[in-house]
């Protein structure tokens, strides 16, 4: 397995380590974190509900999960000091840890809480039921055999591997379902609550949450391993990014992590500053919407895969946001296949459109988050476009408005991003190339290629074969046929651009190590005294 590219990730933590170090003195406290960044996108702090990133990377603090991985995809224990695999499942051994409430975590808050995330039956049940976990199954697969020991038997979709990979994720997080359930109202298994509080045995608790504002996490003195290092951690919603470039220059915050391209430039280099580039096996993405009456054509999915100039989107807009990449895996996995010849070709773009019939173009909407970078690659696209006939209306939204109309397929085209939840072609492209029922009643929003109404039953059969293969080199070769199958498709789930989230460290800041996946934990983050 070849993992997110090393030397990349390496050259940005040393980076990290090796800026000079006279600076500025900084307004933050010495026991406090203080980060700047856009809240746009944080619709809940419910592990079994939300999936977007900033709020995982909250979550990731709050909450602890049966194993964790590392930056460099490498499976650890977390809740479970130890497991067992044998050919029908796995079985968990449980560490002793409390939750934040003082309740012991046990093998019954494990069944639980996965539980929960499949019975609520949100977008982020979507990983576990792609590979035959369901609200119906799940407690005859999922069992306590004691107080400190888990079962979970193996569907007939899934290997134990993959299995182990899924659990890393946010989702799966256990909760203290004593805790849940003093506050579940008419069966909502306490969601309404959990929104705006934590329930969990992670490093840091929930203090306050304030939509677009703030997020401010205490740290959880008893947690199992230590107090964390830093006794506060705040979040500030700051999507300005020349506001929060000032705010990094002049000591109000600590790391910047919604700089535009621009802004991020003058950080290079400089003095008390350093700058993390950290892959996350995602992508950039221009949803097509398989119902417009346009977008239903695979010659015209093409034509617009024709009609966009990655390469000067790439220099001028996506900088150290992303690269250029039309196939939904990092061009540096193992497995990965070059690239389709997708590049600005504005008359074979406007060829393709006269044999689809569309000769005289026609007009789209495309809606977008209003956060870097995506309203500038939006504004790219649309002068791109329309070089080809295709007129675009931009609509941008704050992240409940855009992602509300992505799960309910109300959009012509969308700019969403991904991430990957393991390190190898499966982890970053199953999300692109699996719908095992594309109908409108399947109602199946946490499927990303549903919301498209994209229809794929071959390569929805081939991604659930290379699923299961036990082989490592077989699954490869179906690894390869998948990549080719989903080009060949004209895909209506574009791939733009690889994935990058650029952060801005001050120099003080000492063991932030970002996740590629947002799990970034911040327990053993300190403050060093700079003079």
């Amino acid at each position: 397995m070849k993992h997110f590219s090393k030397g990349l990730f390496v050259g940005a933590v040393m980076g990290a380590l090796t800026v000079a170090a006279p600076q500025l003195q900084a307004a933050t406290p010495q026991d406090q974190l203080v980060v700047g960044t856009s809240l746009a996108q944080v619709l809940s702090l419910d592990p079994q509900q939300a999936t977007e990133g900033k709020a995982v990377e909250i979550m990731s603090n709050l909450y602890d999960r049966l194993v964790a991985s590392t930056a460099d995809g490498k499976i650890l224990p977390q809740l479970a000091e130890s497991w067992k695999i044998d050919d029908k499942g796995i079985t968990f051994t449980l560490r002793k840890a409390n939750f934040a409430s003082g309740n012991p975590v046990t093998s019954k808050d494990v069944v639980y809480s996965l539980a929960r995330l499949l019975k609520m039956d949100q977008a982020a049940a979507a990983n576990l039921k792609r590979v035959g976990y369901d609200k119906n199954n799940v407690e005859k697969l999922v069992t306590a055999v004691d107080d400190q020991t888990v079962r979970i038997d193996l569907s007939d979709q899934v290997t134990a591997e993959l299995l182990l990979y899924r659990l890393t994720t946010t989702t799966t997080s256990v909760v203290d379902s004593v805790e849940v359930e003093k506050h579940a109202v008419d069966n909502d298994y306490g969601n309404a609550w959990m929104r705006t509080h934590s329930a969990g045995s992670g490093p840091f608790t929930l203090n306050r949450w304030s939509p677009n504002e703030l997020v401010i996490l205490d740290a959880n003195k008893d947690y199992m391993t230590g107090a964390p290092k830093m006794k506060r951690v705040i979040v500030r919603h700051v999507p300005e990014s020349q506001v929060e470039r000032l705010m990094l220059e002049r000591g109000d915050i600590d790391i910047a992590s919604a700089l535009t391209a621009s802004d991020l430039a003058t950080f290079k280099d400089k003095q008390g500053f350093a700058i993390q580039r950290i892959p996350t096996g995602g992508f950039y993405v221009l949803s097509m919407n398989v119902g417009n009456q346009y977008l239903s054509n695979p010659k015209v999915r093409e034509a617009i895969a024709y009609g966009i100039d990655y390469k000067g989107i790439e220099k001028t807009i996506m900088g150290p946001y992303g690269r250029a990449r039309n196939v939904p895996v990092p061009e540096n996995f193992e497995y990965a296949i070059p690239n389709p010849d997708w590049h600005l070709d504005v008359e074979k773009s406007k060829q393709l459109l006269s044999e689809a019939g569309f000769k005289d173009g026609f007009s789209l909407t495309l809606k977008t988050i209003a956060q870097t970078p995506r309203i500038d690659l939006a504004t790219a696209i649309q002068a791109s476009l329309a070089q080809v006939g295709i007129k675009i209306d931009i609509q941008q939204g704050n992240g409940s408005e855009i992602i509300a109309a992505h799960r309910a397929r109300d959009f012509d085209l969308l700019i969403p991003q991904t991430s990957a939840y393991m390190p190898n072609v499966l982890g970053s492209m199953e999300q692109f190339s699996s719908n095992p029922d594309n109908s409108k009643e399947a109602n199946n929003a946490g499927n990303f290629v549903w919301r498209s109404a994209w229809d794929i039953p071959e390569l929805t059969a081939l991604t659930a074969k290379a699923s299961m293969e036990p082989d490592a080199k077989k699954r490869g070769e179906l690894y390869v046929q998948m990549q080719k199958m989903f080009v060949d498709q004209k895909p209506a789930v574009l791939p733009l651009f690889e994935r990058f989230e650029p952060i801005v460290l001050n120099s003080k800041v000492q063991g932030y190590i970002g996740h590629p996946s947002q799990l970034t934990r911040l327990e053993s983050v300190t403050k060093v005294e700079t003079q």
